[in-house]
Protein backbone atom coordinates (compact mmCIF):
# COMPACT_ATOMS: atom_id res chain seq x y z
CA UNK A 1 0.00 0.00 0.00
CA UNK A 2 1.32 3.43 -1.18
CA UNK A 3 1.89 5.64 1.54
CA UNK A 4 -1.08 8.46 0.19
CA UNK A 5 -3.18 5.08 0.09
CA UNK A 6 -2.12 4.57 3.80
CA UNK A 7 -2.94 7.80 5.44
CA UNK A 8 -6.62 8.32 3.27
CA UNK A 9 -7.40 4.70 4.67
CA UNK A 10 -6.41 6.08 8.23
CA UNK A 11 -8.43 9.25 7.91
CA UNK A 12 -11.64 6.91 7.26
CA UNK A 13 -11.18 6.20 11.15
CA UNK A 14 -12.50 9.40 11.90
CA UNK A 15 -15.75 10.70 10.98
CA UNK A 16 -16.22 13.69 8.05
CA UNK A 17 -17.17 16.30 10.03
CA UNK A 18 -14.04 16.58 11.92
CA UNK A 19 -12.06 16.04 8.47
CA UNK A 20 -13.92 18.59 7.16
CA UNK A 21 -12.00 20.74 9.74
CA UNK A 22 -9.25 20.68 7.57
CA UNK A 23 -11.15 23.24 5.37
CA UNK A 24 -10.31 25.87 7.76
CA UNK A 25 -7.14 23.95 9.32
CA UNK A 26 -4.21 23.18 7.51
CA UNK A 27 -2.50 21.14 10.63
CA UNK A 28 -6.21 19.10 11.20
CA UNK A 29 -4.76 15.55 9.94
CA UNK A 30 -1.61 16.06 12.73
CA UNK A 31 -4.09 16.96 15.31
CA UNK A 32 -5.68 13.38 13.97
CA UNK A 33 -2.21 12.25 14.18
CA UNK A 34 -1.28 13.55 17.71
CA UNK A 35 -4.66 11.91 19.14
CA UNK A 36 -3.89 8.15 17.72
CA UNK A 37 -0.33 9.02 19.57
CA UNK A 38 -2.46 9.79 22.81
CA UNK A 39 -3.97 6.63 22.43
CA UNK A 40 -1.08 4.50 21.65
CA UNK A 41 0.56 5.95 24.78
CA UNK A 42 -2.90 5.61 26.81
CA UNK A 43 -2.42 2.10 26.84
CA UNK A 44 1.19 1.92 27.42
CA UNK A 45 1.02 3.93 30.46
CA UNK A 46 -2.05 1.07 31.13
CA UNK A 47 0.50 -1.85 30.57
CA UNK A 48 3.05 -0.05 32.85
CA UNK A 49 0.80 0.72 36.11
CA UNK A 50 -0.27 -2.83 35.67
CA UNK A 51 2.76 -4.17 35.67
CA UNK A 52 4.68 -1.94 38.21
CA UNK A 53 1.24 -2.27 40.74
CA UNK A 54 2.94 -4.40 43.21
CA UNK A 55 5.67 -2.49 43.54
CA UNK A 56 4.33 1.01 44.26
CA UNK A 57 3.45 2.47 47.97
CA UNK A 58 -0.24 3.11 47.29
CA UNK A 59 -1.14 1.77 44.38
CA UNK A 60 -4.71 3.05 44.88
CA UNK A 61 -4.10 6.33 44.92
CA UNK A 62 -1.81 5.45 41.48
CA UNK A 63 -4.99 4.19 39.86
CA UNK A 64 -7.41 6.83 40.94
CA UNK A 65 -5.23 9.15 39.62
CA UNK A 66 -4.76 7.12 36.40
CA UNK A 67 -8.56 7.30 35.98
CA UNK A 68 -8.40 11.10 36.84
CA UNK A 69 -6.03 11.45 33.86
CA UNK A 70 -7.74 9.22 31.81
CA UNK A 71 -11.01 11.34 32.07
CA UNK A 72 -9.29 14.87 31.14
CA UNK A 73 -7.71 12.85 28.33
CA UNK A 74 -10.67 11.88 26.84
CA UNK A 75 -12.11 15.33 27.17
CA UNK A 76 -8.51 17.00 25.61
CA UNK A 77 -8.79 14.59 22.48
CA UNK A 78 -12.55 15.53 22.10
CA UNK A 79 -11.45 18.87 21.99
CA UNK A 80 -8.92 18.60 19.21
CA UNK A 81 -11.05 16.27 17.02
CA UNK A 82 -13.67 18.20 16.94
CA UNK A 83 -12.09 21.80 16.89
CA UNK A 84 -13.36 23.64 20.07
CA UNK A 85 -10.34 22.83 22.27
CA UNK A 86 -7.74 23.56 19.12
CA UNK A 87 -6.29 26.75 22.10
CA UNK A 88 -4.17 27.90 24.01
CA UNK A 89 -5.84 27.27 27.36
CA UNK A 90 -6.53 23.70 26.57
CA UNK A 91 -3.26 22.67 25.46
CA UNK A 92 -2.36 24.57 28.43
CA UNK A 93 -4.73 23.03 30.84
CA UNK A 94 -2.98 19.47 29.29
CA UNK A 95 0.53 20.06 30.13
CA UNK A 96 -0.83 20.94 33.31
CA UNK A 97 -2.39 17.90 33.81
CA UNK A 98 0.36 15.46 32.46
CA UNK A 99 2.90 17.68 35.35
CA UNK A 100 0.74 17.36 37.95
CA UNK A 101 0.51 13.81 37.15
CA UNK A 102 4.13 13.22 36.86
CA UNK A 103 4.45 15.01 40.09
CA UNK A 104 2.35 12.94 41.73
CA UNK A 105 4.32 9.88 41.67
CA UNK A 106 6.16 11.11 44.87
CA UNK A 107 3.25 10.27 46.75
CA UNK A 108 2.60 6.81 45.39
CA UNK A 109 6.08 5.23 45.10
CA UNK A 110 9.61 5.16 47.28
CA UNK A 111 12.40 7.37 46.41
CA UNK A 112 14.06 4.54 45.59
CA UNK A 113 11.39 3.24 43.09
CA UNK A 114 11.27 6.34 41.19
CA UNK A 115 15.04 6.55 41.23
CA UNK A 116 15.16 3.16 38.94
CA UNK A 117 11.72 4.03 37.14
CA UNK A 118 10.66 6.49 34.88
CA UNK A 119 7.41 8.69 36.34
CA UNK A 120 3.66 6.57 36.70
CA UNK A 121 1.88 8.33 33.87
CA UNK A 122 5.36 7.13 31.15
CA UNK A 123 7.03 9.99 29.56
CA UNK A 124 5.58 8.45 26.57
CA UNK A 125 1.76 9.25 27.39
CA UNK A 126 2.57 12.69 28.60
CA UNK A 127 4.71 13.49 25.70
CA UNK A 128 0.55 14.01 23.95
CA UNK A 129 0.61 17.37 26.05
CA UNK A 130 4.07 18.25 23.84
CA UNK A 131 2.43 17.37 20.52
CA UNK A 132 -0.92 19.93 21.59
CA UNK A 133 1.84 22.60 22.20
CA UNK A 134 3.97 22.38 19.29
CA UNK A 135 1.03 22.10 16.47
CA UNK A 136 -0.76 24.89 18.07
CA UNK A 137 2.64 27.20 18.53
CA UNK A 138 5.30 26.49 16.14
CA UNK A 139 9.05 24.93 16.83
CA UNK A 140 10.08 26.70 19.67
CA UNK A 141 6.97 26.06 22.11
CA UNK A 142 6.83 22.24 21.41
CA UNK A 143 10.61 22.94 22.44
CA UNK A 144 9.53 24.57 25.65
CA UNK A 145 6.30 22.01 26.33
CA UNK A 146 9.57 19.48 26.15
CA UNK A 147 11.65 21.03 28.25
CA UNK A 148 9.18 21.43 30.62
CA UNK A 149 8.28 17.89 31.01
CA UNK A 150 11.67 17.35 30.96
CA UNK A 151 12.02 19.28 33.96
CA UNK A 152 9.32 17.65 35.83
CA UNK A 153 10.62 14.24 35.30
CA UNK A 154 14.52 15.99 36.93
CA UNK A 155 12.24 17.37 40.01
CA UNK A 156 10.41 13.70 40.50
CA UNK A 157 14.00 11.81 40.34
CA UNK A 158 15.46 15.02 42.51
CA UNK A 159 18.37 15.41 40.60
CA UNK A 160 19.20 16.80 37.03
CA UNK A 161 21.23 14.19 34.24
CA UNK A 162 22.61 14.37 30.83
CA UNK A 163 24.01 11.55 30.05
CA UNK A 164 22.35 11.01 26.98
CA UNK A 165 24.79 8.12 26.22
CA UNK A 166 21.93 6.01 28.68
CA UNK A 167 18.86 8.32 29.00
CA UNK A 168 18.70 10.64 26.16
CA UNK A 169 14.34 11.42 27.27
CA UNK A 170 15.14 15.15 27.13
CA UNK A 171 16.81 15.84 24.20
CA UNK A 172 14.45 13.69 22.47
CA UNK A 173 11.47 15.86 23.80
CA UNK A 174 12.95 19.10 23.11
CA UNK A 175 13.89 17.44 19.31
CA UNK A 176 10.34 15.69 18.67
CA UNK A 177 8.58 19.22 20.21
CA UNK A 178 10.39 21.44 17.75
CA UNK A 179 9.85 18.75 14.71
CA UNK A 180 6.22 18.63 15.27
CA UNK A 181 6.06 22.56 15.59
CA UNK A 182 8.06 22.99 12.74
CA UNK A 183 5.71 20.43 10.85
CA UNK A 184 2.99 22.25 11.66
CA UNK A 185 4.18 25.65 10.96
CA UNK A 186 5.21 24.84 6.99
CA UNK A 187 1.55 23.31 6.78
CA UNK A 188 0.29 26.60 7.82
CA UNK A 189 2.37 28.94 5.54
CA UNK A 190 2.14 26.45 2.49
CA UNK A 191 -2.09 26.46 3.08
CA UNK A 192 -2.19 30.34 3.08
CA UNK A 193 0.18 30.98 -0.31
CA UNK A 194 -1.58 27.66 -2.13
CA UNK A 195 -5.38 29.53 -0.93
CA UNK A 196 -3.73 33.04 -2.25
CA UNK A 197 -2.43 31.07 -5.58
CA UNK A 198 -6.02 30.41 -5.51
CA UNK A 199 -7.67 32.94 -5.19
CA UNK A 200 -5.71 34.68 -7.15
CA UNK A 201 -5.87 32.56 -10.49
CA UNK A 202 -9.65 32.57 -10.11
CA UNK A 203 -9.69 36.72 -10.25
CA UNK A 204 -7.20 36.59 -13.13
CA UNK A 205 -9.32 33.83 -14.80
CA UNK A 206 -12.24 36.18 -13.93
CA UNK A 207 -11.25 39.29 -15.43
CA UNK A 208 -9.97 37.45 -18.84
CA UNK A 209 -13.38 36.17 -18.95
CA UNK A 210 -14.60 39.82 -18.61
CA UNK A 211 -12.10 41.32 -20.66
CA UNK A 212 -12.82 39.23 -23.54
CA UNK A 213 -16.45 39.91 -23.19
CA UNK A 214 -16.19 43.87 -23.51
CA UNK A 215 -13.63 43.34 -26.35
CA UNK A 216 -16.01 41.20 -28.26
CA UNK A 217 -19.03 43.29 -27.76
CA UNK A 218 -18.45 46.67 -26.17
CA UNK A 219 -15.20 47.81 -27.69
CA UNK A 220 -16.38 46.12 -31.11
CA UNK A 221 -19.77 48.48 -31.39
CA UNK A 222 -17.92 51.56 -30.12
CA UNK A 223 -14.97 51.08 -33.12
CA UNK A 224 -17.82 50.67 -35.36
CA UNK A 225 -19.66 53.63 -34.16
CA UNK A 226 -16.37 55.70 -34.44
CA UNK A 227 -15.70 54.45 -38.02
CA UNK A 228 -18.73 54.89 -39.36
CA UNK A 229 -19.81 57.99 -37.61
CA UNK A 230 -16.29 59.60 -39.36
CA UNK A 231 -17.31 58.22 -42.62
CA UNK A 232 -20.47 59.85 -42.79
CA UNK A 233 -19.28 63.00 -41.38
CA UNK A 234 -21.36 66.02 -40.79
CA UNK A 235 -23.22 66.32 -37.08
CA UNK A 236 -22.32 62.17 -36.38
CA UNK A 237 -18.44 63.11 -36.13
CA UNK A 238 -18.69 64.54 -32.71
CA UNK A 239 -20.50 60.71 -31.86
CA UNK A 240 -17.87 59.08 -33.99
CA UNK A 241 -15.19 61.00 -31.86
CA UNK A 242 -17.09 60.70 -28.41
CA UNK A 243 -17.34 56.68 -28.86
CA UNK A 244 -13.82 56.89 -29.93
CA UNK A 245 -12.39 58.79 -26.40
CA UNK A 246 -14.66 56.10 -24.85
CA UNK A 247 -13.02 53.17 -26.59
CA UNK A 248 -9.77 54.08 -25.88
CA UNK A 249 -10.57 55.11 -22.00
CA UNK A 250 -12.29 51.49 -21.34
CA UNK A 251 -8.84 49.89 -23.69
CA UNK A 252 -6.99 51.67 -20.91
CA UNK A 253 -8.91 50.99 -17.86
CA UNK A 254 -8.68 47.07 -18.95
CA UNK A 255 -4.96 47.11 -19.54
CA UNK A 256 -4.70 48.34 -16.11
CA UNK A 257 -6.64 46.22 -14.12
CA UNK A 258 -5.75 43.24 -16.64
CA UNK A 259 -2.47 41.33 -16.74
CA UNK A 260 -1.52 40.38 -19.79
CA UNK A 261 -0.61 37.28 -19.36
CA UNK A 262 -2.79 34.55 -19.32
CA UNK A 263 -3.79 32.18 -16.89
CA UNK A 264 -5.04 28.38 -17.17
CA UNK A 265 -8.50 28.31 -16.24
CA UNK A 266 -10.48 25.45 -15.35
CA UNK A 267 -12.21 23.14 -17.66
CA UNK A 268 -15.29 20.99 -17.21
CA UNK A 269 -15.43 17.29 -16.84
CA UNK A 270 -18.37 16.76 -18.78
CA UNK A 271 -19.65 18.77 -21.99
CA UNK A 272 -21.56 17.78 -25.01
CA UNK A 273 -19.10 17.92 -27.81
CA UNK A 274 -19.60 19.61 -31.12
CA UNK A 275 -18.34 19.58 -35.02
CA UNK A 276 -15.94 22.59 -35.01
CA UNK A 277 -16.51 22.44 -38.47
CA UNK A 278 -19.98 23.50 -38.79
CA UNK A 279 -19.50 26.87 -36.82
CA UNK A 280 -16.10 27.78 -39.24
CA UNK A 281 -18.07 26.49 -42.69
CA UNK A 282 -20.63 28.94 -41.53
CA UNK A 283 -17.98 31.55 -41.70
CA UNK A 284 -17.49 31.51 -45.15
CA UNK A 285 -18.52 34.21 -47.38
CA UNK A 286 -17.19 35.84 -50.98
CA UNK A 287 -14.26 37.14 -48.97
CA UNK A 288 -13.59 34.06 -46.51
CA UNK A 289 -12.63 30.69 -48.12
CA UNK A 290 -13.25 27.55 -45.45
CA UNK A 291 -11.51 24.31 -45.72
CA UNK A 292 -12.20 21.84 -42.85
CA UNK A 293 -11.85 17.75 -43.27
CA UNK A 294 -14.74 15.91 -44.35
CA UNK A 295 -14.70 13.98 -41.08
CA UNK A 296 -15.75 15.65 -37.71
CA UNK A 297 -13.68 17.14 -35.39
CA UNK A 298 -15.14 16.95 -32.26
CA UNK A 299 -13.97 19.34 -29.26
CA UNK A 300 -16.12 20.09 -26.04
CA UNK A 301 -18.50 22.64 -26.84
CA UNK A 302 -16.90 25.71 -24.30
CA UNK A 303 -13.54 24.65 -25.88
CA UNK A 304 -15.25 25.10 -29.28
CA UNK A 305 -17.04 28.41 -28.52
CA UNK A 306 -13.80 29.84 -27.39
CA UNK A 307 -12.00 28.94 -30.35
CA UNK A 308 -14.45 30.26 -32.96
CA UNK A 309 -14.27 33.22 -31.25
CA UNK A 310 -10.66 33.75 -31.31
CA UNK A 311 -10.66 32.72 -35.28
CA UNK A 312 -13.81 35.32 -35.44
CA UNK A 313 -11.48 38.21 -34.49
CA UNK A 314 -8.48 37.06 -36.95
CA UNK A 315 -11.65 37.48 -39.63
CA UNK A 316 -12.71 40.81 -37.92
CA UNK A 317 -9.02 42.24 -37.72
CA UNK A 318 -8.63 41.33 -41.56
CA UNK A 319 -11.68 43.04 -42.82
CA UNK A 320 -10.75 46.14 -40.72
CA UNK A 321 -7.26 46.49 -41.56
CA UNK A 322 -5.79 44.25 -44.17
CA UNK A 323 -7.55 46.81 -46.51
CA UNK A 324 -10.33 46.42 -49.13
CA UNK A 325 -10.74 43.36 -51.67
CA UNK A 326 -8.36 41.48 -48.48
CA UNK A 327 -9.32 37.69 -49.13
CA UNK A 328 -8.72 35.22 -45.92
CA UNK A 329 -7.93 31.40 -46.31
CA UNK A 330 -9.07 29.46 -43.08
CA UNK A 331 -8.08 25.94 -43.01
CA UNK A 332 -8.94 23.09 -40.10
CA UNK A 333 -6.83 20.18 -39.64
CA UNK A 334 -7.03 17.25 -37.00
CA UNK A 335 -3.93 15.88 -36.31
CA UNK A 336 -5.24 13.01 -33.83
CA UNK A 337 -3.04 14.95 -31.03
CA UNK A 338 -4.13 18.30 -31.79
CA UNK A 339 -6.37 20.67 -33.91
CA UNK A 340 -4.60 23.18 -36.03
CA UNK A 341 -6.39 26.13 -37.05
CA UNK A 342 -4.41 28.03 -40.01
CA UNK A 343 -5.86 31.34 -41.16
CA UNK A 344 -4.14 33.26 -43.79
CA UNK A 345 -5.06 36.71 -45.62
CA UNK A 346 -3.55 38.27 -48.99
CA UNK A 347 -3.56 41.77 -47.41
CA UNK A 348 -1.60 44.47 -46.56
CA UNK A 349 0.17 42.80 -43.42
CA UNK A 350 1.25 44.13 -40.28
CA UNK A 351 4.12 46.49 -40.22
CA UNK A 352 7.18 46.19 -37.40
CA UNK A 353 6.36 47.05 -34.22
CA UNK A 354 2.30 47.54 -34.88
CA UNK A 355 1.25 44.95 -31.89
CA UNK A 356 3.38 46.43 -29.43
CA UNK A 357 2.36 49.99 -29.96
CA UNK A 358 -1.16 48.30 -30.12
CA UNK A 359 -0.48 46.89 -26.41
CA UNK A 360 0.83 50.34 -24.78
CA UNK A 361 -2.17 51.99 -26.74
CA UNK A 362 -4.52 49.43 -24.47
CA UNK A 363 -5.66 47.34 -27.88
CA UNK A 364 -5.46 43.91 -26.41
CA UNK A 365 -7.84 42.36 -28.89
CA UNK A 366 -4.68 40.36 -30.54
CA UNK A 367 -3.17 39.45 -26.84
CA UNK A 368 -5.98 38.94 -24.95
CA UNK A 369 -9.01 38.17 -27.54
CA UNK A 370 -6.70 35.82 -29.79
CA UNK A 371 -3.70 34.33 -28.24
CA UNK A 372 -5.26 34.90 -24.50
CA UNK A 373 -8.02 32.28 -25.40
CA UNK A 374 -5.48 29.58 -27.20
CA UNK A 375 -3.40 29.60 -24.80
CA UNK A 376 -6.13 29.45 -21.80
CA UNK A 377 -6.48 25.77 -23.30
CA UNK A 378 -3.25 24.84 -23.39
CA UNK A 379 -2.73 25.90 -27.18
CA UNK A 380 0.13 27.74 -28.71
CA UNK A 381 -0.56 30.61 -31.33
CA UNK A 382 2.50 31.70 -34.23
CA UNK A 383 1.92 34.82 -36.02
CA UNK A 384 4.11 35.52 -39.18
CA UNK A 385 3.38 38.84 -41.35
CA UNK A 386 5.36 41.75 -43.07
CA UNK A 387 4.38 44.85 -44.94
CA UNK A 388 2.56 43.31 -47.91
CA UNK A 389 2.81 39.54 -47.41
CA UNK A 390 -0.15 39.68 -45.59
CA UNK A 391 -0.65 37.89 -42.34
CA UNK A 392 -0.14 33.94 -41.60
CA UNK A 393 -2.32 32.46 -37.98
CA UNK A 394 -1.71 28.77 -36.42
CA UNK A 395 -3.71 28.16 -34.01
CA UNK A 396 -2.92 24.77 -32.14
CA UNK A 397 -5.18 23.24 -29.87
CA UNK A 398 -3.91 20.08 -28.13
CA UNK A 399 -6.58 17.31 -27.68
CA UNK A 400 -4.56 14.81 -25.68
CA UNK A 401 -4.96 16.22 -21.84
CA UNK A 402 -7.05 16.19 -18.37
CA UNK A 403 -10.14 16.73 -19.63
CA UNK A 404 -9.60 15.39 -23.28
CA UNK A 405 -12.41 16.29 -25.68
CA UNK A 406 -12.74 13.34 -27.17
Amino acid sequence: MSPVAAVTALDRLFPESWRRLDDDDPVGPLWRGAQIFRLLGFFYALGFLIAVDHDLEHPGIAWLFFVLLTAANAVFATGYLVGFGRRWWCAAAELACFIAAMLSTEYVASSAWIASNQTWPTTLWCSSALLSAALLGGAWTGAAAGVAIGLANFLVKGQVFFNFGRNATFLLLVVAGMAVGLAASRARVTHAKLTAAVHAAAQAAERERLARHVHDGVLQALALIARRGREIGGPTTELAELAAGQERQLRRLIAEVHPQASSSRSRPTTAEIVDLGVPLRALATDTVSVSTPAAPVVLHEEIAREVLAAVTNVLDNTARHAGPGAHSFVLLEDLDDEVVLSLRDDGRGIAPGRLNQAAAEGRMGISRSIIGRIEALGGSVALESAPGAGTEWELTIPLRQEGDRR
